[in-house]
């Protein structure tokens, strides 16, 4: 009898604990969503997103190394923007501090580290690397994905990744 009550007891502890792990991180990405909003800094810039990775085979991208000196990550929530938008985004420079861009396209939103530029192919604006681009587009299979919008963010402090939406958006 006093197995079963501990039992019971603890159960419901572990419960509690989960589901106030899940309330504090939907807080936590309800938080990041109110301040995307706030923090955008730039205009919403309209095109086509694309994914690279220098180390698939076939892939005609530089090098490993990217714009701002970081080695290529392919997990990492990174992206490229086209050489003529890095003035939109801070300048992009080696050494520099990371730039953040709210990118948000097939019915999803992320926040992505603008780590690199380069030279897109026409009607191209953001590179993704391939995690990111794995969010958007699960398969690869798309391999474009059209009309992106691409917000820079004031800051250099944003959480990179998913973001989730809100009925105040």
């Amino acid at each position: 009898m006093v197995f079963r009550v501990s039992t019971a007891i603890c159960g419901a502890l572990m419960t509690l604990a989960f589901s106030s792990v899940a309330m504090a991180r939907s807080e936590i990405d309800e938080d990041q969503s109110s301040a995307v909003v706030i923090a955008a800094s730039g205009p919403v810039i309209v095109g086509a997103a694309s994914m690279y990775n220098p180390f698939r085979p076939g892939y005609r991208e530089g090098g490993v190394n990217t714009a701002s000196g970081e080695r290529y990550d392919p997990d990492a929530w990174a992206a490229a923007i086209q050489t003529n938008l890095r003035n939109e985004f801070g300048g992009v420079q080696y050494g520099a501090r990371p730039k953040y861009a709210l990118v948000e396209g097939a019915g999803k939103k992320a926040i992505v580290k603008i780590n690199d530029v380069g030279p897109l192919t026409p009607g191209r604006i953001i590179d993704l690397n391939e995690r990111t681009m794995r969010y958007f587009d699960p398969s690869l299979q798309r391999g474009v994905i059209d009309d992106v919008a691409v917000t820079p963010l004031s800051g250099d402090d944003w959480t990179a990744g998913p973001v989730a939406y809100s009925d105040r958006w």
